[in-house]
């Protein structure tokens, strides 16, 4: 027979409430992931806890125009005024994927005021990946 498991409350553990507004954050980093179709900019404290985040599809851009350079521009000025409201200053950027949004969300993080710690390119390279498929019999 197995054992009953006993039910911890989540009261004891958990967060009471909400602290949105009585968090100042002076340090954060930024992510902007630019794809072909969309581009998404998350801000988090230096724990990786999200702060605020936007894209271009939530900025009220559908179709084809959310992969433009200023709809991604938009979606970061967005990320950003929130947490310039709460008090960042500094933060590191990361940028990830090929798309068109890159230069155009960092134009925008640029001048929205936060002084940018540095600017690091996160998109994964192989060291050699997987292996190739075989090549085909003509």
């Amino acid at each position: 027979m197995a054992k009953a498991i006993p039910k911890i409350s989540s009261r004891r553990n958990g967060r009471i409430g909400s602290r949105k507004g009585a968090r100042r954050i002076p340090k954060g980093v930024i992510h902007v992931q630019a794809s072909f179709n969309n581009t998404i900019v998350t801000v988090t404290d230096v724990r990786g806890r999200v702060v605020s985040w936007s894209s271009a599809g939530t900025s009220g851009f559908k179709g084809t125009r959310r992969g433009t350079p200023f709809a991604a521009q938009i979606a970061a000025v967005n990320a950003i005024r929130t947490v310039v409201d709460q008090g960042m200053q500094r933060a590191e950027v990361m940028i990830n994927g090929p798309g068109l949004g890159r230069d155009a969300a960092l134009r925008a993080i640029r001048r929205s005021g936060i002084l940018l710690t540095f600017i690091q390119d996160v998109i994964p390279m192989p060291h050699n990946g997987c292996r190739p498929p075989k090549k085909g019999r003509v």
